[in-house]
């Protein structure tokens, strides 16, 4: 079970180091516009490639750059430098699913790792892409059942990618989940010429709809469900089932959420696996880690169709549930590392004695800390006012330009 590898979603510097600190194995993320979050996420340039490669291998963290649109031909020589320089930095692997991607990334050596996007769902798929992919992404559609007779069938018949090892079965674990197959969408192109499959949607499926039949003018709300935004998928609570079927490349989706949102997935299921491994995960524990999963971006959650449902569960109102959201405050102006003293300017409300902090930046990643004392001017003072500087304890190192956020409870933590 040592094997068994949690990989995060990537979209800025600050959720790559929150990644880090929450115990990835390893990243995913995108470069430019040729991947499916080019348009929701903060991409980086191809001159961040070297310095994420770095950081990454600094910490021991696998890369994966995704590559995994549909490629036009006006596109092909793009893709090609961009993979030339993912080859040339040493990015551990790249997620494709166009063929000229996954051609020219054979051809020139780089490690391959098939996407959703191709919708694989049983063996022969997976003898296939065997030529050309260590690592395969089942299709959300599949259930444990299905997903554990192919991986058995991977170990009777020792199925090996080009690398000469077993090939890996990869699944994603949390996040957002599409109502199309695999997210081959054309609501957003057909609504707004912005699509999916490019990475642009606009995500028209999670607004609310009524149904008009035009004979009699009758209108259906559909029971006030948003019919074609599911919740999000949660698999915390069966996670052994998982690994039981053989899966060992455990992937978060959402590399356009927030940093606290990469570090508190990865971590909660991070402490899962090692709980699972250790013989120690409990009813209780699953618990706690649904309620801490609930404090940062989710629709809800349900388990997907992992156990074999036919149906999914759909949200009940637009946008985020999560039980607590963040509130910018000021900046990290110093940090004095003997003192473990944070020093903040803050510019649009006041901090009190008691807040929750989150403390935001490309090096520092998250770290949370509760102002248990604060001085202004080196006087303890209840609150911090708007256009004061404070000094509050900090035993977590932070850095100058971090961003202060109050972390607020929006509704019941349940």
């Amino acid at each position: 079970m040592t094997n068994i590898e949690i990989m995060s979603p990537v979209g800025s510097y600050e959720s790559l180091a929150a990644a880090v600190q929450a115990g990835a194995g390893s990243v995913y993320f995108g470069i430019g516009k040729l991947n499916m979050r080019s348009r929701s996420a903060v991409n980086f340039d191809r001159e961040d490639l070297k310095n994420i490669v770095e950081i990454c291998n600094t910490h021991h963290v696998r890369s994966y750059l995704t590559v995994n649109t549909i490629i036009y031909n006006d596109e092909i020589s793009e893709m090609h430098e961009l993979l030339d320089d993912a080859k040339k930095y040493g990015v551990s692997a790249i997620i494709a699913s166009d063929w000229a991607v996954i051609e020219y990334a054979s051809r020139i050596g780089l490690e391959i790792h098939i996407s959703t996007q191709c919708n694989i769902t049983n063996i022969e798929a997976v003898r296939f892409y065997a030529r050309f992919a260590d690592v395969m992404v089942l299709a959300r559609e599949n259930n444990l059942a299905q997903v554990a007779s192919i991986t058995e069938a991977i170990r009777n018949e020792n199925i090996c990618g080009p690398s000469g090892q077993p090939v890996r079965i990869e699944m994603f674990i949390h996040g957002a989940l599409c109502m199309a197959v695999s997210g081959k969408c054309y609501l957003s192109l057909d609504n707004f010429n912005h699509s999916a499959n490019r990475g642009a949607c606009l995500q028209p499926c999670r607004r609310s709809y009524q149904v008009k039949d035009e004979e009699s003018d009758l209108e259906l709300a559909i029971d006030n469900k948003y019919i074609m935004s599911p919740k999000d998928l949660c698999t915390i609570g069966f996670l052994d089932k998982i690994i039981k079927a053989g899966v060992t490349v455990l992937k978060i989706e959402g590399r356009g959420r927030s940093a606290e949102y990469v570090k508190t997935v990865t971590a909660c299921y991070h402490e899962a696996l090692d709980a699972i491994i250790l013989n120690q995960y409990t009813k209780e524990k699953v618990e706690e880690w649904i309620t801490r999963l609930r404090s940062v971006y989710n629709r809800d959650f349900w388990d997907g169709y992992y156990l074999g449902r036919t149906m999914g569960e759909w949200a009940d109102r637009y946008g985020s549930q999560a039980t607590r959201t963040k509130v910018y405050v000021g900046k990290i102006t110093n940090y004095f590392s003997k003192l473990q003293v944070a020093e903040i300017h803050v510019e649009t409300q006041e901090i009190c004695q008691g807040d929750s902090l989150l403390i935001i930046g490309p090096t520092t990643g998250v770290s949370e800390v509760e102002a248990k004392e604060i001085r202004v001017e080196l006087q303890s003072v209840d609150c911090a006012q708007k256009g004061e500087d404070c000094s509050i304890p900090s035993s977590e190192l932070v850095r100058r330009g971090d961003k202060v956020y109050k972390w607020i409870v929006t509704q019941e933590e349940f």
